[in-house]
C-alpha cells in the first residue's frame, strides 16, 4: 500500500471501479471494496491495496466491514472516497419485482448515504472529498426505472451534502457515460453494435481521475470526451 493519502474507493472489484484503482495505483494508499472476494480477484487489485469484501447490497454489514479494516489498519484520514459502486436490471417496469428494486436502491443509494455518515468524521480531519459516481442515466433511462431514479437520488444526496457539509467536506458528483463493463451483461442489457462507441473501462477511469483533480461539483463524462481522446490518440 502507498504512504500518500488514502483513498476508498467501492465496486473496486470489476470494471470502472478496479480501472481507477489500478489509475490511482503507487502514490496514494489504496483502500478499495467489492462484492468479490479476494482470491476471484487475482491479481487484477493494485498491488499493496488493502481490500475490503463487502456487498453493498446489504449496505449496513458491509459499511461495518468497511469501516472495521480503516480501524484495524489505524486509518484515521480518507483524503478521498470514491462512491462508485453501482447495480441495475434492464426490462420493461413491470419486469423488476421487489427484490431487485431493493437490491439496486440499496447498492446505488442506501450504501452511498449511510457510507458518507460513517466516513465524514475522516474527510473532514483529512480535508478531503467524496466522490459520487452518478450516471447520465439520472435524467431518465427507458427500461431501467429503479436504476435511473437512484441515480437521480444520488445527485439529490450531492446538492444535501454539499449544503450540509460546505467549508468541511468537498462534494464531487461524476456522471459517466456508455461504458463497457461487465455491468451491462449482468443487468440484462445487450447494446449489439452501439456498444462499439461506449468507453473503454480504463479510457472513463482516466476521465475521472483527471475531473477528481478539478473544483467542479457536477460533471459528465460524455461525447465530447471520446472525441477529445481519439483525436488524441488515446482511446483506451
Amino acid at each position: 500500500m502507498g504512504s500518500g493519502p488514502a483513498i476508498l474507493i467501492t465496486g473496486a472489484s470489476a470494471g470502472i471501479g478496479l480501472a481507477l484503482a489500478n489509475r490511482l495505483a503507487g502514490e496514494n494508499r489504496l483502500v478499495l471494496s467489492g462484492r468479490r472476494s479476494r482470491e476471484e480477484c487475482g491479481d487484477a487489485l493494485p498491488e499493496g491495496a488493502l481490500y475490503v469484501q463487502a456487498d453493498l447490497a446489504d449496505p449496513k454489514r458491509a459499511v461495518d466491514a468497511i469501516e472495521a479494516a480503516l480501524r484495524t489498519e489505524r486509518i484515521e484520514t480518507v483524503h478521498r472516497l470514491v462512491v462508485n459502486a453501482g447495480t441495475g436490471y434492464y426490462g420493461p417496469p413491470d419486469s423488476e419485482d421487489a427484490e431487485k428494486i431493493r437490491r439496486t436502491l440499496d447498492v446505488n443509494l442506501t450504501a452511498p448515504v449511510l457510507l458518507a455518515r460513517r466516513m465524514a468524521r475522516r474527510l473532514e480531519k483529512a480535508g478531503g472529498k467524496i466522490v459520487l459516481i452518478g450516471s447520465v442515466a439520472h435524467r431518465g433511462s427507458p427500461n431501467m426505472p429503479a436504476y435511473a431514479a437512484s441515480k437521480a437520488g444520488l445527485a439529490g444526496l450531492a446538492r444535501s451534502l454539499a449544503s450540509e457539509w460546505q467549508g468541511r467536506i468537498g462534494v464531487q458528483l461524476i456522471h459517466p457515460g456508455p461504458t463497457a463493463t461487465g455491468m451491462h451483461e449482468k443487468a440484462g442489457y445487450q447494446p449489439g453494435r452501439l456498444g462499439r462507441l461506449f468507453f473503454p473501462a480504463a479510457g472513463m477511469a482516466d476521465e475521472i481521475a483527471r475531473l477528481m483533480r478539478t473544483d467542479r461539483t457536477v460533471a459528465t463524462v460524455s461525447a465530447g470526451a471520446r472525441l477529445r481522446r481519439l483525436v488524441r490518440g488515446r482511446w483506451s
